[in-house]
C-alpha cells in the first residue's frame, strides 16, 4: 500500500471522498492544507507534469470565474506566480506518492497507479459507491439547492466548473 501525501482544501467534500477512496483500498492518507502550504515555484510546478496550464488552475476560483484571470492565456511563469499569491487558484487535489507527482484525481489513473481496490470486504460497498461518482466533480449536499443544469447555487455550478472537478470553498 502506499503512502499518499494529499494537499487538498479543509472542508471540501469532494476531497473527503476522495481521502475514503484512497483509505478503502489501504492507502495511508497524509492530509496537507493546499491554501496554507509553503510553495515554491519549482516545487508546485512539480505537480503539473506536461499539462496546459490552462489545466493547473482551480476552474472555480473566484478570480477564474470572474475572468480577472483567464488560464487559457497565461504562460507557466506568471501562473506560478499567481499561485503562489492565491493558492485557490491551483486545482485540487495535489498528489505525491513516492516520488510521483500528480494534479486532480482521475480515478482510473490513481488505480492504475497506485489500486483503488478496497482490502476489506466491508469497504466494498464504500468503495462501489465512491466510484460510481464523478470524483474530480465539486459535490456539496450541505444545504444548496441545485440549479438545473445540475450545478449547485452556491457561487461555482457551471458546465466547466463541473468537468474540472474545483471547488472553491
Amino acid at each position: 500500500m502506499a503512502r499518499v501525501i494529499f494537499y487538498s482544501k479543509p472542508g471540501c467534500q469532494g476531497g473527503t471522498k476522495q481521502k475514503v477512496l484512497l483509505t478503502a483500498a489501504g492507502h495511508e492518507v497524509i492530509p496537507y492544507n493546499l491554501l496554507t502550504e509553503p510553495w515554491t515555484v519549482e516545487r508546485l510546478r512539480s505537480f503539473f507534469g506536461d499539462r496546459p496550464v490552462a489545466e493547473w488552475f482551480n476552474s472555480s476560483a473566484p478570480k477564474v470565474k470572474s475572468g480577472e484571470v483567464v488560464p487559457e492565456k497565461i504562460d507557466a511563469e506568471t501562473a506560478l506566480g499567481l499561485m503562489l499569491r492565491e493558492p485557490l487558484l491551483i486545482r485540487r487535489p495535489l498528489l505525491e506518492i513516492g516520488g510521483r507527482r500528480e494534479v486532480g484525481f482521475d480515478v482510473e489513473k490513481i488505480d492504475a497507479w497506485i489500486g483503488l481496490k478496497p482490502v476489506d470486504e466491508s469497504l466494498q460497498e464504500i468503495s462501489e459507491n465512491l466510484m460510481k461518482q464523478d470524483l474530480q466533480s465539486c459535490t456539496h449536499s450541505h444545504g444548496h439547492k441545485r440549479n438545473p443544469q445540475g450545478g449547485s447555487n452556491h457561487g461555482h455550478g457551471s458546465q466547466q466548473h463541473q468537468k474540472q472537478g474545483n471547488c472553491n470553498h
